[in-house]
């Protein structure tokens, strides 16, 4: 799915290690001016993607086109990778200053020496290294090594940036500030970045388009509303934070909406499905509500329940908690509301939430006995 002309586009893309295949990229196309995230869990392929895209890892079949030119064909990986710039989760400094590290690959291209001064002042100064400039790069920190890394990047005014977990080792503060500051450059400089990352946070921040991996395969890409709130299967559910998958069969068709029996209770989603028909129910912990009241007239949710606390989980600034209602539910607190619900675990909770927070996914029409 693209929202725009494709810079980078990869077709039939396989990797494979030992005769087993590690990437199987059937067609990816990466919007010019926009920034793709690559989630996945660890080993889903997210690194072989980066690192094949840019041609760093050798393809076993498949075809790079790069503004409408095959690399290796009509363009060369020796042209097209000039083009490049990539970030990893270390980063690889020379046993230099910073400003000669950012320097490196402006003089590797020739760039006069007073225009090399002027680009790596301004991109030191863009990510908060000016003062650094004659310091060596083995006396930085990791944040000050990353920042030097990433404006060594962007000073060589990349078309692609590749970035390859860039945050993962920083402590939470400096993830944060450099966070901030690589958006910034990217929305400012209008690069296109595609970047590997398993922190679905860092995504949704960052990415005009997430594309969640598995075994080496896209499952999904969409805009990042798309595929947080309408996943294409359970994984994919799973992964982006839909805590509640739940699996029942259809038991009635409404007007605008269909019930589905869940473990012996009755739940109701809007759409159009068929009785007997096996659904997947996906709801995010942010769509449920709870309360200390017990009827319907507190909440105009078409799906209310009596339930039980289970448990109740730190999670940084909320608390994630699970509950029982005849079939698992979960739903986040914060603080505020823990407090003021008296909320332990063991106790009665009314929950709920509405037929139009609930994400199906349709399986495979089962015989009925009922039609």
């Amino acid at each position: 799915m693209n929202s725009g002309k494709s810079i980078l586009e990869a077709k039939n893309l396989q990797v494979k290690r030992g005769g087993v295949s590690v990437l199987d990229i059937s067609y990816l196309g990466v919007p010019e001016g926009k920034v793709l995230c690559l989630i996945g869990p660890n080993g889903a392929g997210k690194s072989s993607l980066l690192l094949a895209l840019s041609c760093l890892l050798k393809s076993s079949q498949g075809e790079i086109i790069f503004r409408g030119k095959r690399i290796g064909s009509n363009y060369s990986v020796f042209d097209y990778r000039r083009n490049l710039a990539m970030v990893f989760q270390e980063p690889l400094l020379f046993d230099t200053t910073v400003f000669e590290n950012v320097a490196a690959g402006l003089k590797i291209r020739n760039v006069k020496r007073d225009e090399v001064k002027r680009i790596v002042e301004e991109y030191l100064e863009r990510f908060g290294i000016g003062h650094l400039a004659n310091r060596s790069a083995r006396k930085l920190s990791g944040g000050e090594a990353q920042r030097t890394s990433l404006a060594r990047a962007f000073a060589i005014r990349p078309e692609i940036i590749f970035l390859d977990e860039p945050f993962s080792s920083l402590d939470p503060p400096t993830r944060e500030s450099l966070m901030g500051d690589l958006e910034s450059i990217l929305r400012e400089t209008r690069t296109t970045g595609i970047m590997a990352t398993h922190d679905q946070m860092e995504a949704l921040r960052l990415s005009d388009q997430i594309a969640v991996m598995n075994e080496g395969k896209i499952m999904q890409i969409g805009p990042p509303a798309e595929v947080m709130n309408h996943p294409v299967d359970e994984f994919v559910a799973s992964f982006v934070g839909t805590e509640t998958i739940l699996t029942g069969k259809v038991i009635r068709r409404n007007a605008g909406t269909f019930s589905v029996s869940v473990a012996g209770r009755e739940v109701e989603a809007v759409g159009d499905a068929s009785p007997g028909e096996s659904v997947i129910l996906c709801i995010r912990p942010e769509n449920v509500t709870v309360s200390t009241g017990s009827s319907k007239e507190i909440t105009s949710a078409r799906n209310v329940f009596s339930s039980v606390v289970k448990r109740i989980i730190p999670s940084g600034t909320f608390y994630k908690v699970e509950l029982d209602c005849g079939f698992p539910l979960v739903t986040y607190v914060t603080n505020h509301a823990r407090e003021d619900l008296s909320m332990h675990e063991g106790m009665d909770l009314t929950a709920s939430f509405k037929a139009t927070a609930i994400h199906v996914i349709r399986k495979k029409l089962l015989p009925s006995s009922g039609e």
